[in-house]
């Protein structure tokens, strides 16, 4: 599969800034919601890049993750307010899972301590929730937000976790889960069964399912976190392609981090518009911007057309 980055899409508003976009969205028109850690949390474009609106101001801790369902609400991660929260396009509060800003006992597995992302059932709707950075757990709520169970816990093994950093399903409902510091997407059923894992990924971050033609994992991958490693090339900082059986479609990204369009500093989420075009969200801030001297506000968006 063959890309080519779109340079200078969505435009934003005169002095507006993402300091960094976490995850973004696609809606049924294509129009594009990008979660980010500024001023204006999420921002809404058109397909081609032109701004719509803006809304979220003063709601959010910390972006984290955004997923759109069927019926165009929205399900807005908060990894720092402790919360998932459902809204209108429009940014009306329909429903919150979680206790605002109480987080859950480190690692004691009940929701939530820094939730990170979200996936639906395709058949019925069910919520999935990654959970998170001081958890090792995925929590199943039913549409209405009432937990039906959890599964996981921190370790190694089939079905253990080390940062379920986000979370997909595919069209019969399997759920997968971007098992970060483990190296890995693990694969369950819709009740929390394991049934395989995806290897040959580099701290995979962002995931996205596209269920169509067969089914396709989107996977955005962070470079690496140790300086022992930092002159490896090809491992992180890219986008994976892979089949749902792991095998691999193709990549985008260089041989190391960068700024060069078509390289990355910190894949954190990605999505795949109607036409088969990608959106790439990066904490390139978080990862590099605000330890440079001095700090500085890198490209955290980018546009792919598929060619």
């Amino acid at each position: 599969m063959n890309y080519r980055p779109v340079e200078g899409w969505g435009r934003l508003p005169e002095g507006w800034s993402y300091v960094e976009s976490t995850s973004v969205a696609v809606d049924a028109k294509d129009n594009v919601y990008v979660f980010n850690r500024g001023e204006h949390p999420v921002i809404v474009f058109d397909r081609e890049g032109k701004f719509l609106r803006s809304w979220g101001e003063g709601v959010f801790r910390r972006a984290h993750g955004i997923t759109i369902g069927p019926d165009g609400m929205l399900w807005l991660t908060d990894d720092l307010h402790q919360t998932v929260r459902q809204f209108t396009p429009e940014g009306k509060l329909l429903l919150t899972l979680g206790d605002p800003d109480k987080p859950s006992s480190l690692h004691g597995g009940k929701p939530f301590n820094r939730p990170t992302h979200v996936a639906l059932c395709p058949k019925n709707g069910d919520i999935y929730v990654s959970d998170g950075y001081g958890n090792s757990r995925v929590h199943k709520y039913d549409p209405k937000g009432r937990l039906l169970f959890s599964w996981g816990e921190p370790g190694t093994d089939p079905g253990c976790f080390n940062i379920p950093h986000n979370i997909a399903t595919d069209a019969e409902g399997r759920v997968y889960v971007a098992d970060r510091e483990n190296h890995r997407v693990q694969i369950f059923d819709d009740k929390g069964q394991y049934l395989t894992q995806l290897s040959n990924l580099y701290r995979p971050c962002g995931l996205f399912s596209d269920r169509r033609n067969g089914g396709l994992l989107y996977v955005g991958e962070l470079p690496a976190a140790l300086a022992v490693s930092a002159e490896v090339p090809n491992i992180g900082a890219r986008v994976s392609i892979v089949t749902l059986k792991g095998e691999l479609v193709g990549r985008i990204g260089g041989r190391f981090a960068g700024e060069k369009p078509g390289e990355f500093i910190a894949p954190h989420g990605c999505v795949v518009d109607s036409r088969g075009d990608l959106y790439v969200a990066e904490v390139s801030w978080t990862a590099l911007g605000r330890d440079l001297t001095p700090p500085r506000e890198i490209r955290s968006l980018q546009k792919f057309a598929k060619v």
